[in-house]
């Protein structure tokens, strides 16, 4: 190699010169950063949403914790009650056909918020907020009637597995509810804010991902654990 690739980024008074700064000075004059596209930071509404990607992959992280444990305890029934004595496959049916809506009518109240229509924001967050409650009563109720069959989570590993794993999505849900409802307050207090369209676009991506752990847990926990 070369003592030219070595020298390469050596300036005219002999100090090195870092290649990689965002401000930078060579032989052709000054180059400073915009702040948008190449040589600068990153939009506040890109690095928010690259953060929040971040807490969500810990998250999967964690539910894939729990998958892993159910499917290691799937079949540990303790001569107890299996899934296909306790599912009930129309309930659950009702209760994903509900949570997929409420993603799309949440995707609907990101597109109307595009528009800064307020009135439309807050009648599809309204209706989001509406079916993912329609949800968690179902699942409360699906709890309910399990404990009331004497199939609590302390009856078998099984019951265990599935009471952590399901119960935790559903705390995800109704923590996503409190927050939907506290950015519709915020909204309506506060507009069309630029912090504001950050939470709410960040809320959307938290409750997209529930419906996809959701899909995961409707194949893998309920088809499979009423299946023969």
């Amino acid at each position: 190699m070369s003592d030219h690739a070595f020298t390469s980024d050596i300036s005219a008074d002999g100090q090195t010169r870092d290649q990689y700064r965002v401000n930078r000075t060579g032989s052709h004059g000054a180059r400073s950063a915009t702040g948008h596209g190449q040589g600068g930071p990153a939009s506040k509404f890109v690095t928010v949403a690259y953060g929040f990607w971040i807490f969500l992959l810990s998250d999967i992280i964690m539910f894939s914790a729990f998958f892993a444990a159910y499917a290691v305890l799937a079949k540990a029934t303790a001569d107890g009650p299996a899934g296909k004595d306790l599912f009930e496959p129309t309930r659950v049916a009702v209760q994903t056909g509900l949570l997929l809506s409420s993603s799309f009518t949440g995707g609907l109240a990101t597109l109307a918020s595009h528009r800064r229509s307020m009135a439309a924001t807050q009648f599809w967050l309204l209706v989001t907020g509406l079916l993912g409650a329609a949800f968690l009563l179902l699942e409360v109720q699906e709890f309910a009637a399990m404990a009331g069959e004497q199939a609590g989570p302390s009856r078998s590993a099984f019951l265990s597995a599935f009471f952590a794993l399901v119960g935790c999505h559903g705390t995800h849900v109704a923590l996503g509810l409190l927050w939907l409802g506290t950015m519709m307050a915020q909204l309506w207090v506060k507009g069309f804010r630029p912090d504001i369209l950050r939470r709410l676009h960040c809320f959307g991506l938290f409750w997209h991902a529930l419906d996809i752990i959701w899909v995961a847990i409707f194949t893998l926990v309920y088809l499979l654990g009423v299946s023969p």
